[in-house]
């Protein structure tokens, strides 16, 4: 079975990083990127990399792990902790996912109840406490694209070759689903919104309200 890796979006506290995780994704071979909670994102910082990525969409942690589990896959918590082994150690044993911890306040103890194991980045700086997220994910992805052998893209000049677009294009605001599991974030939302990972939108309008305007009740 061929070596992957995921990465799962969630409790992240600025909108524009998910855009950004998603570049950094696309450049080091995640196959899917997965949000957890609410669905719609914003893209910016992506720089048209979120047409080349795959995503998917659940509820809740519970959900998003017993997929994961399924894909026969070991979740990594991005943290320090008390056994928390070096990224440059590269401490993996088959397909990974990455859940990466809020910018603030980092992995909540429900995210590390899910998780198989953590890795941490060392720092040989005194300057700051910690890393961005986004910048933190690229560090990681690369280093299990080493261990687990991706193929590097090919280059031409002084940039990577950027595959073409897929032919079926969506707006990458929001993540696609089917009809009934969006009825079904619909009845939820209210009791999820508590533990979503973006802000409200501006002039006080929530930027949930793209998923009545995309998906009309009929």
């Amino acid at each position: 079975m061929a070596i992957e890796s995921y990465v799962v979006v969630h409790n992240i506290a600025k909108r524009h990083n998910v855009g950004t995780l998603a570049r950094s994704a696309t450049a080091f071979g995640v196959t899917e990127l997965i949000l957890v909670g609410r669905r719609d994102f914003n893209a910016f910082g992506s720089h048209g990399s979120t047409s080349h990525l795959r995503f998917r969409h659940f509820h809740s942690l519970t959900d998003a792990c017993l997929f994961l589990k399924e894909k026969d896959c070991d979740i990594c918590g991005v943290e320090i902790t008390e056994d928390a082994v070096s990224i440059t150690d590269h401490p993996f044993k088959k397909s990974t996912a990455f859940l990466l911890g809020n910018e603030g306040t980092g992995l909540s103890a429900k995210e590390c109840e899910i998780c198989d194991f953590f890795v941490y980045i060392p720092q040989y700086g005194g300057g700051t406490a910690s890393l961005n997220v986004t910048v933190a994910a690229s560090i990681v992805l690369h280093h299990f694209g080493v261990w687990a052998g991706f193929s590097e893209r090919i280059r031409d000049g002084n940039k990577f070759v950027v595959a073409e677009k897929p032919l079926k294009q969506v707006s990458r605001k929001y993540c696609t689903e089917t009809d009934d599991r969006i009825i079904e974030e619909r009845k939820s939302r209210r009791e999820s919104a508590s533990n979503g990972f973006f802000e409200d939108g501006k002039n006080g309008v929530s930027s949930s309200n793209l998923l009545d305007s995309l998906f009309p009740d009929e």
